[in-house]
Formats: structure tokens, C-alpha cells, sequence
């Protein structure tokens, strides 16, 4: 499935738009709001200005706009009222449902108004755990499920991880304040997703210390290099799809071995995979994290 999804169950309107499905139906036989297409099975679905509108629809009625009032606008009324209101609040619950619009929409514009309108009373850190965390854990799971293509999920992807870059590099700029230890942040390989460990480099360079970014895909034995310039590395890793549940103990016997790692030197994981493995099957240099907060806490 490598193009842009363009029609939409039921459960798909009401994964993204957090409107039941019953409510749905309601709002359409009722108030004429949307016209869904039939398959030959005689199914419910709905194109993607049908999903526009009641992303659009949601926002207006979340904030307070009776469905009756908002079923009389004239279409052309409704995104310029949702623009409005995304550029005058700080809400989080808006500003998800607005990142939503803007994703379904392709939107860059309303992605950056949103994000600005968000950072006039908050930081970037504060942005990224009350509203991009919820979000992308949403959209992690409408993207398990199908709901959105790989196309919206690349384009919102990009956008959060410009966001990483332009606030880790900030931080860069600064001479490291701590030397106890230094963190090297990989991905294994056949792992691209990477928002997670870009996050990660973000809050390690805000706490002072000195990280090396090495990126996705890393095979283990490109590692090694590092362990001759620095003898206290923190690798820091995140398992979303790689390795697979079979394949997490040679993994690490392979880590082990490869890097022959010292009393120093560890290696963090996170990620969904990890839920395969208990601590107590781990050596003591290897250690996992359930998010991201519980990793700070330890640095």
C-alpha cells in the first residue's frame, strides 16, 4: 500500500476523529453532514473530504459549537472558522485534532500555526510529551491498524523531526557540562523508526552531556570504533519493529560479544519490542525502559 489512502470505514472516521461511530451516523442521517459512498457489499465508506470535514467538524463542535449551528455553515465557512480557532488557543486537545487536520490534509501551514500557537505559552519539551507523544501514540496505532497510509505518516513524521533537529541543534552549540559518561544513539538494523531516538538525543544534549547521533539501521559491528575513542558509552537503542521477538536474544548475545562491552560501558533499549524481555533474562550491562521519562530519571 504505497499511495495515499482515500477511503475510510467507519472505524476509521472514528479512530481519528474520536467521534463514535453511532455519533457519526447520527450527525449524517440527521444533519446531512456527510454522504458516504456504498460498496457492492452495501458497506459505509467515506472519502477523504468526507474525514476533512469531520476533522473540521469535531474541532468546532469540541470547542463549544452546537452540531445543529454547524451543520447550517456553508461548507467554505468551516475551515476558515477551525483556522481561526487553532490560531487563537493553546489547547492541546485542539491542537492534536488540528496536527490530525493538517496531516489528512497534507498541510504544512496549518502544522507550523499550530505548533507556533502551542509555543507561545509552553516549550518545546513541554509540546513534544503533552501533545506530540498522545499524538504520534494514536497515530502509532492507527498505523498498526491501517486507518493512515504510509504517505501521512511519512509527511507528519517529517514535520515532528524538523521540530527535534531545530531545538537538539540549539543545544549543540553548547560545549557538553557533563563528562562522566558519553551516549551513542543507534538504531539496529532494519529500524527506521527514529522519532522516538531523536527525542532522546534532544533531552540527552539538554541535560549536558555529550551524545553521538549515529542514526537507523546500525549493524553491530560498526559500533566497535567507538569504544576506541570513549571508555564510559551509554548506547542507547529503540526496538519498535527490529529486532523480532525471536530474534532479541541473539541480539544481544551478539552485542555482548561483538563489543565485549566493559564495566563502563551499557547499552538502554526502548521500544515496543522490549516487551518480550524481562530484566532478569538480561546481563547487567544490558537494561531496558519502558518510556522515555524512565530513562532520564536514570541518566
Amino acid at each position: 500500500m504505497n499511495n495515499v489512502k482515500k477511503s475510510f470505514s467507519i472505524r476509521d472516521m472514528e479512530n481519528l476523529s474520536g467521534i463514535k461511530a453511532h455519533t457519526i451516523r447520527i450527525w449524517e442521517k440527521r444533519y446531512n453532514l456527510f454522504t458516504p459512498e456504498r460498496t457492492s457489499t452495501n458497506i459505509r465508506t467515506y472519502s477523504l473530504a468526507s474525514l476533512q470535514k469531520l476533522l473540521n467538524v469535531t474541532l468546532l463542535y469540541n470547542n463549544g459549537y452546537k452540531i445543529s449551528k454547524i451543520a447550517k455553515l456553508e461548507e467554505t465557512k468551516i475551515p476558515v472558522m477551525v483556522r481561526e480557532i487553532v490560531s487563537n488557543t493553546s489547547e492541546k486537545d485542539h491542537a492534536v485534532n488540528a496536527f490530525k487536520l493538517a496531516m489528512v490534509n497534507f498541510d504544512q501551514v496549518l502544522f507550523l500555526n499550530t505548533y507556533n500557537s502551542l509555543l507561545a505559552d509552553r516549550s518545546f519539551k513541554d509540546i513534544f510529551s503533552e501533545v506530540l507523544i498522545p499524538l504520534l501514540n494514536e497515530l502509532g496505532l492507527l498505523w498498526q491498524t491501517d486507518t493512515i497510509s504510509p504517505a501521512h505518516e511519512h509527511f507528519i513524521s517529517h514535520l515532528i523531526k524538523q521540530k527535534i533537529h531545530i531545538n537538539t541543534e540549539k543545544l549543540q552549540m553548547l560545549e557538553p557540562t557533563k563528562k562522566d559518561k558519553v551516549f551513542a544513539l543507534f538504531l539496529p538494523e532494519n529500524e527506521i523508526h527514529e522519532i522516538g531516538l531523536l527525542y532522546l538525543n534532544y533531552e540527552i544534549n539538554l541535560r549536558g552531556y555529550k551524545s553521538i547521533y549515529l542514526g537507523q539501521t546500525m549493524p553491530i559491528e560498526n559500533l566497535v570504533d567507538l569504544l576506541k575513542y570513549y571508555d564510559n558509552v551509554h548506547f542507547v537503542s529503540y526496538f519498535t519493529v527490529s529486532p523480532t521477538k525471536d530474534d532479541l536474544s541473539a541480539y544481544f548475545k551478539e552485542f555482548s560479544e561483538t563489543l565485549g562491552i566493559s564495566e563502563n560501558s551499557k547499552l538502554w533499549v526502548l521500544g515496543h519490542q522490549i516487551r518480550y524481555i524481562t530484566d532478569e533474562e538480561l546481563p547487567q550491562h544490558i537494561r531496558t525502559f519502558n518510556s522515555i521519562d524512565q530513562l532520564m530519571e536514570s541518566i
